[in-house]
């Protein structure tokens, strides 16, 4: 039955070569770009991806992509390349401005730092060698790690107790979680 409907869809979907699918892209033929999608969107996502780790950004890069591609389209020369390739360069463009914006950096900045605590829940404090490595941070990054993930403190509750501002402490807990990332990969692949 799998095989049945492959070979339907195989019918049914249109077929173009490249210059007939760019030449209907020009006339804003929307089966053709309904087409140019569904056949390299995912081609481009992993492009994207690879530079803009991060799902819902990297999706919205995709989509702002498309836009410009269809905006675009009246603008591409099949003399210069081939249309991956300049589609390509549009989608590599828009990951880049999208990491060197400032709401991506200050988003990244004030990520939750649960997803770390999440990745080693599974695990033993003592088998990953977690506390041992907490005590070998800074003592400002050792008291935070000590209040967030071993007695539970919130950001807004550690701010108070240690009279910072929360958005210090996601940072400093951040730049702890960071290097003890970096202890515990050393310490299990050692």
């Amino acid at each position: 039955m799998l095989f049945e409907l492959f070979n339907y869809l195989l019918k049914i979907l249109p077929k173009y070569t490249e210059d007939e699918l760019v030449q209907l892209l020009k006339q804003r033929d929307e089966s053709a770009f309904r087409y140019l999608y569904d056949n390299y969107s995912p081609a481009l996502y992993g492009v994207i991806y690879s530079i803009v780790p991060e799902g819902h950004t990297a999706q919205d890069v995709l989509q702002d992509s498309f836009v410009k591609i269809w905006r675009l389209i009246g603008q591409y020369e099949p003399a210069k390349g081939r249309l991956f390739t300049w589609m390509h360069n549009i989608a590599r463009s828009g990951a880049i401005d999208a990491v060197r914006s400032a709401a991506w950096r200050n988003a990244r900045k004030t990520e939750p730092v649960q997803d770390f605590h999440h990745s080693i829940a599974g695990a033993s404090i003592e088998y990953t060698g977690l506390r041992k490595s907490v005590s070998k941070l800074a003592v400002e990054h050792r008291a935070l790690i000590e209040l967030s993930y071993f007695q539970g403190y919130t950001h807004e509750e550690i701010a108070k107790l240690a009279k910072i501002p929360a958005g210090t402490v996601k940072t400093r807990l951040r730049a702890a979680i960071k290097q003890l990332r970096k202890m515990i990969s050393i310490f299990l692949f050692a």
